[in-house]
């Protein structure tokens, strides 16, 4: 029988947040699958912030490929894969898997308008950002089902959120359709929540819970002769941090920490759930996450304390690996040896074609065109990727970075558009999606960062001036894999050696 796979992915949980990791936060569900399996030292989220990472994740292919070049969906964003693309859930699918995702979405939605009209990401010139205004949700209507989801793209149950706790609609969606109608204000905003509207009675500190409980619950209608594909999305450790009474005050560093805790809860409830079926032996578990932890909000706790990243620079949205270097960790009794340590590079744009060939399925022509088969590599029966395998990083103002090896070319100035100063405090003020806090890098501004990763881990010894041959074979390196300019990324600049 093929196997069952079980992936979650948490919402900016950093590589120091797990105690496999090196933490102070007690995770002991997600030590023992790393204890019983692999853990990977230097796996990479596709991009530094949600959307784009998440997209990867289920395509196998790199965000900038398509219609998003920069920031996020909001919560009302336009559904962001097309029908036709094979995804994780559509594979496993059409080779006989049941099929089911809870908790955030964020990859867009066909939402109705009173108008009638429904977004297309895809159209010429079509706008991929919302203003405070535009996702507020008065103009939606919230009776029609939302297309272009997950039911529409190989997940045959969705119970889950639009986008992040932060955004509207506040409310659950159950397949298509929202449960219950958005109908009132925000009742109570939470730290950072955005303007817009709520069901009656919704309550953040139940989101998790809930989504955990209908994952298991739909596992027990899976028939045990039936392998199945559960994705769980938790919007834990993402703001806002309201962890609920099954953990809270467990970490004592907090209500972020405590988030990490919800996590690691998630991932001990929903093992357990694989133990009563007595399926145990024939899951492959995998626990990542998105991107990395911002490090910028106060209450989130003193990283003084508690580095979320590790000693890696930067945070979410940067291009410095604090932004992308992600927590994976694999697990598969009798198929991946336990207490392995994986020190090559990974990218979540491999776990979809690692998830086929665990699953010995063919993928189809042209899908995960972006990731590389690593099933071997976790199971110790081929080679790791070599060290040298170029891996693509992208930022939350849609810059770009080169890692390959011990060189690491980032094709901008700071974070790159990040979190980290010079900040992202004017980069979409506009509302036009384009970064303004940073003069971008073109043939005007052929300024970047360039650090040998091995001798100079912690990216603090710039050398670009120094190594021009460098910068130019990974410009040329990244301009091979972009292809052309719709990546966003400039293809006249010029870079001697």
């Amino acid at each position: 029988m093929k196997p069952n796979i079980l992936v979650v992915l948490a919402d900016d949980m950093g590589w120091g947040d797990l105690g496999c990791y090196g933490s102070k936060i007690p995770t002991p569900h997600i030590d023992a699958l790393a204890e019983g399996g692999v853990r990977a030292t230097d796996a990479h989220s596709a991009s530094a912030v949600c959307t784009p990472s998440r997209y990867a994740l289920m395509t196998g292919r790199y965000a900038w490929r398509g219609p998003l070049k920069n920031f996020v969906l909001m919560g009302h964003g336009p559904a962001l894969i097309e029908p036709t693309r094979p995804t994780l859930a559509s594979v496993l699918r059409d080779a006989g898997y049941a099929t089911g995702a809870f908790g955030k979405w964020h990859l867009g939605l066909g939402w109705r308008h009173r108008d009638g009209s429904v977004r297309d990401a895809f159209a010429p010139g079509a706008a991929l950002h919302d203003d405070v205004e535009t996702d507020f949700g008065t103009d939606i209507d919230y009776t029609a089902p939302v297309t272009g989801g997950p039911t529409a793209l190989g997940f045959d149950r969705f119970f889950g959120i639009a986008g992040s706790l932060d955004m509207p609609p506040y409310a659950f969606i159950d397949q298509d359709r929202t449960v219950g109608v958005p109908d009132r204000e925000k009742e109570h905003y939470l730290t950072e929540q955005r303007p817009g509207l709520q069901v009656p009675g919704f309550r953040e500190d139940g989101a998790d819970v809930r989504f955990v409980a209908e994952a298991v619950r739909w596992l027990g209608t899976v028939p045990t002769d039936q392998p199945f594909l559960c994705y769980v999305t938790p919007s834990a450790p993402h703001r806002p941090n309201v962890p609920p009474d099954v953990v809270r005050g467990r970490s004592g560093l907090g209500d972020r920490a405590d988030g990490v805790c919800l996590v690691d809860w998630a991932v001990g409830e929903l093992v357990a759930a694989i133990d009563a079926r007595g399926q145990r032996d024939n899951t492959l578990v995998i626990v990542t996450s998105d991107n990395g932890a911002p490090m910028i909000f106060t209450d989130d706790g003193d990283v003084a304390v508690h580095r979320p990243n590790g000693d890696w620079r930067g945070q979410k949205g940067d291009l410095w690996d604090g932004g992308h270097r992600e927590p994976f960790v694999a697990h598969w009794p009798g198929r991946i040896p336990a207490g392995t340590v994986l020190d090559a590079p990974v990218c979540l744009t491999d776990v979809l074609p690692t998830v086929a060939a665990a699953a010995s399925i063919p993928l189809p022509p042209g899908a995960a065109e972006d990731g590389r088969d690593l099933f071997g590599a976790l199971a110790g029966t081929a080679a790791p990727p070599p060290a040298d395998r170029p891996i693509v990083h992208h930022s939350l103002g849609g810059r770009f970075a080169l890692r390959a090896g011990r060189w690491k070319a980032v094709f901008a100035t700071g974070s790159g558009g990040g979190f980290s100063e010079p900040s992202i405090d004017a980069l979409f003020a506009s509302g036009s999606g384009k970064a303004h806090s940073n003069p971008p890098w073109d043939a005007d501004h052929p300024v970047g960062q360039l650090y040998d990763v091995y001798a100079d881990p912690g990216e603090t010894t710039d050398r670009w001036a120094t190594e021009p041959a460098v910068v130019a074979a990974l410009y040329t390196q990244l301009r091979e894999i972009c292809r052309d300019e719709s990546s966003g990324l400039p293809f006249d600049v010029a870079v001697s050696a």
